[in-house]
């Protein structure tokens, strides 16, 4: 007799967000709705035959969330390793790419973690909630997405967390990977992949007690003269400046970067959007060479909030400045992966 095979098993765990709120009085929204409610609203789910169970998580707009919320979530889907083939997060939009890139740093299990909310919610014309959900539980349950950590599955395309940037603050496309486009895209309810991860870094399991150190981003702007950074120096554990361009910044902020770094890790990304801070090309005071070699570390592709993600993280483990340097130049595309401190912890594509 043939063998009957097991249904795919997913687990929807409920943040909250825009994706579930619903009027309360007032014309304004606020998150209500349960992780059953959402699913119940999804058209073609029930046939899937993915077998589906749900946890309400949390229950906050996603401006409320915090690490230490995403860190007990991290361990919360990794206990049920031995029981499930994906899992599936619906939040609000407005912290999903911090939460989802932090996700996937804890991440340590093959199975895919796939965050999702919407623009529109459940009382405008048009919802998207119901498309991301059915979009993302396929994506979850697609056996082809082992391997490739936590998703961003949003308007039928698959986003890697550590790319995934929201770029507009209504539409529903809003979410793009300006350096290397989506992985991948859904189509007639078939996730497919054009690009695979081969490797995929994750910080060791004490990683997710997460303190609470403080980290600011500060964004370098035309004539700065550097009164916010000295406002903030004496009050910080780390740093992360999103420089001009490829990594500069005005020479008057030289002096106390410096000082900064010599204290505290201080990260120099880009707040251009895309592209990678270089480290060779500019030698003038404040630029990429001059500012390295003052003992700045080079968030390479990553953007100065996945930067910030990586170093609060980083700076839980306690680790020196070489192994976060380590970090970062794996995670910012300018090293090579085997150079990940914690080897153990690279998952690399087969």
């Amino acid at each position: 007799m043939p063998t009957v095979e097991s249904p795919r098993r997913v687990t929807v765990f409920a943040l909250g967000g825009t994706i579930a709120m619903t009027d309360t009085g007032g014309g304004t929204v606020t998150p209500t709705l349960s992780a059953q409610q959402l699913l119940a609203a999804v058209p073609g789910l029930a046939t899937t035959g993915i077998a589906i169970d749900t946890v309400d998580f949390r229950h906050k707009p996603g401006a409320s969330l915090t690490s230490a919320d995403i860190a007990a979530l991290a361990s919360e889907i990794a206990s049920r390793r031995d029981d499930i083939d994906g899992a599936v997060i619906t939040q609000g939009t407005d912290t999903i790419e911090e939460t989802a890139y932090l996700l996937d740093l804890l991440h340590t299990p093959d199975f895919p973690v796939v965050v999702t909310g919407a623009m529109r919610n459940p009382t405008l014309a048009g919802a998207d909630g119901p498309a991301n959900i059915l979009a993302a539980t396929l994506t979850a349950a697609d056996p082809t997405m082992r391997g490739q950590g936590c998703l961003v599955v949003f308007n039928d395309e698959i986003h890697a967390a550590h790319r995934v940037r929201k770029t507009h603050t209504t539409s529903t496309a809003t979410f793009s990977s300006p350096n290397g486009g989506p992985l991948g895209f859904l189509t007639e309810n078939r996730p497919c992949l054009l690009n695979r991860r081969l490797h995929r870094p994750t910080l060791p399991t004490a990683a997710r007690a997460i303190p609470s150190p403080h980290i600011p981003i500060v964004t370098v702007t035309l004539g700065d003269t550097g009164t916010g950074l000295r406002a903030l120096s004496g009050n910080v554990s780390g740093l992360v400046v999103a420089g001009f361009g490829a990594g500069h910044v005005p020479a008057d902020l030289v002096d106390i970067l410096t000082e900064l770094a010599a204290r505290v890790p201080v990260v120099l990304a880009s707040r251009a959007g895309a592209g990678t801070v270089l480290s060779a090309t500019y030698g003038f005071p404040g630029s990429e060479q001059d500012l390295l070699a003052r003992g700045l570390i080079r968030a390479g592709y990553l953007d100065p909030l996945k930067a910030r993600i990586l170093l609060h993280t980083l700076l839980g483990l306690t680790v020196d400045r070489a192994v976060i340097a380590d970090a970062f130049a794996v995670s910012g595309g300018y090293a090579d992966p085997d150079a990940w401190p914690w080897p153990d912890h690279l998952r690399k594509e087969h």
